[in-house]
């Protein structure tokens, strides 16, 4: 990864941190390989005084050891006994902020912070009192902390009870690359896909920089996927298992949750998820969900008329969808293995899943290319015993938008089954609403729909891939 790509929002709200008189401290969290340590470095590359980043799994000697290191390289003195707690560690951290005389703001930044913290060392503690009883009385500095461990990040530090209470005055959650934002991380490592291989490439992996990073110019989309995904050394051939047991404590049972998900095209509702995961109702799988939902694993949404025992919960990250679906059986399969598959019938179940996932991620560009997004609206799930929609859009101009999802290698047809299947929906929506609202019925597709009597009756809106770009 070698410039910043996207990111603007996060980028904004961290340069902004800069231009006022007060110290700020901020958390950045995120699922690994998310970018958050390129981006903070990126963005305050200038400002930085002090860095230092936790190592896994060391000891408080070795954690107060790395952290003293850090302070003499940037300090400049020679020697430096090592503290040998962390009240000392941040004592000596404040020696040397007071030797620093410049009036412009100072970032200090403390990667992978949670690894920090290990067991009976008091770090959090200490932290907590090094920003309240030093860093609030000055007015020149940030402090960025950022973890990928994300049990820790959310519960230790965003819902902090303690000394870190409402003291965050930044958080930034780090979510993969949009589909434009891909597109843009591609063009910037020479590789020109066309909308309909980035969304193939997108449904396989989502918008994680590091996956992204992988891809190599001059093969196809098969190609590269097959490269990664099922030769012998492929960097995704092995990654699940490692990326929840680094993000999440007890990661099995994140795990059951993600596998319980991945048996459902539509999503399910918590209480089915509690069921099929065999975790049982209550603090734990509440905080469970929450995690994964933070990390943006899975996706909850909201029932049409905000019944929240109907809201529907989605396995949302791509790779592990895709992971659980062709790699996991197909792993000691080899070189070939998706150049094979990727002409299947699972092939096409599996894509018109992704893509309806795809768009529900990109709601506000489809409000855009509608010109509603002045317009106030809600988005939702509805379903009943004969119909289910994944996205409703329910605008306060009268308006339904009843959003059909197809993906498809050419003009999509709308043939009498799927005519017969819409009409259904629109009539069910329209017996909950009555005459209050119209009904549009409102196709998103790769390349657009074939006119027919059906279309012509039936659509009102018809958008196109490149619509969600």
């Amino acid at each position: 990864m070698s410039e910043l790509v996207g990111r603007t929002y996060e980028i904004d709200l961290l340069r902004s941190a800069l231009k006022n008189n007060k110290s700020e401290l901020i958390a950045v969290y995120g699922r690994r390989r998310i970018g958050k340590t390129f981006l903070i470095r990126e963005v305050y590359k200038k400002d930085i005084i002090f860095e230092v980043s936790g190592l896994h799994n060391g000891t408080m000697s070795d954690q107060l050891q790395n952290f003293t290191n850090a302070i003499v390289k940037n300090w400049g003195r020679k020697r430096v006994v090592t503290p040998a707690s962390w009240l000392d560690a941040f004592a000596l951290l404040e020696a040397y902020l007071n030797s620093i005389k410049t009036k412009k703001k100072k970032v200090i930044f403390i990667d992978e912070f949670p690894w920090m913290a290990t067991a009976k060392s008091k770090f959090l503690m200490m932290f907590e009192n090094f920003w309240n009883s030093y860093c609030t009385k000055r007015n020149d500095l940030i402090v960025v902390i950022c973890g990928s461990a994300a049990s820790y990040m959310i519960q230790k530090v965003i819902k902090n009870k303690g000394g870190l209470h409402n003291r965050i005055s930044q958080k930034v959650r780090l979510l993969p690359f949009t589909l434009s934002e891909t597109e843009l991380f591609l063009k910037s490592k020479g590789i020109k896909y066309t909308h309909y291989d980035i969304c193939q490439i997108y449904m396989v992996m989502g918008g994680v920089p590091h996956y992204l990073e992988k891809l190599r110019k001059g093969l196809s989309v098969a190609q590269n996927v097959d490269r990664l995904c099922f030769e012998k050394d492929g960097l995704l051939r092995t990654e699940f298992d490692e990326l929840y047991q680094s993000l999440f404590d007890n990661s099995d049972k994140h795990m059951a949750i993600i596998k319980a998900l991945s048996t459902s095209n539509k999503g399910i509702t918590r209480q089915q998820l509690i069921e099929k995961s065999n975790i049982f109702s209550g603090g734990d799988f509440s905080s469970k969900m929450e995690e994964l939902i933070e990390s943006g694993f899975v996706s909850d949404y909201t029932y049409y008329g905000n019944k929240k025992q109907l809201s529907l919960y989605r396995l949302s990250d791509e790779y592990s969808r895709f992971y659980l679906q062709f790699i996991f059986s197909n792993k000691d399969n080899g070189a070939g293995t998706w150049i094979r598959l990727h002409k299947s019938n699972r092939f096409v179940a599996w894509s018109g899943f992704c893509f309806e996932t795809l768009c529900l991620k990109h709601v506000g560009k489809i409000k855009q290319a509608l010109r509603i997004e002045a317009i106030y609206s809600t988005s939702s799930s509805w379903f009943n015993d004969t119909a289910q929609i994944d996205l409703l859009i329910d605008r306060d101009d009268n308006i339904i938008n009843l959003c059909e999802m197809k993906f498809y290698n050419g003009l999509f047809s709308i043939d009498k089954s799927h005519y017969l299947n819409i009409k259904n929906k629109v009539q069910q929506v329209q017996k909950l609403v009555g005459n209050k609202k119209n009904i549009f019925v409102t196709m998103i597709t790769t390349f657009g729909i074939k006119e027919n009597g059906y279309s012509n009756e039936l659509v009102q809106n018809s958008l196109l891939l490149e619509d969600l770009f």
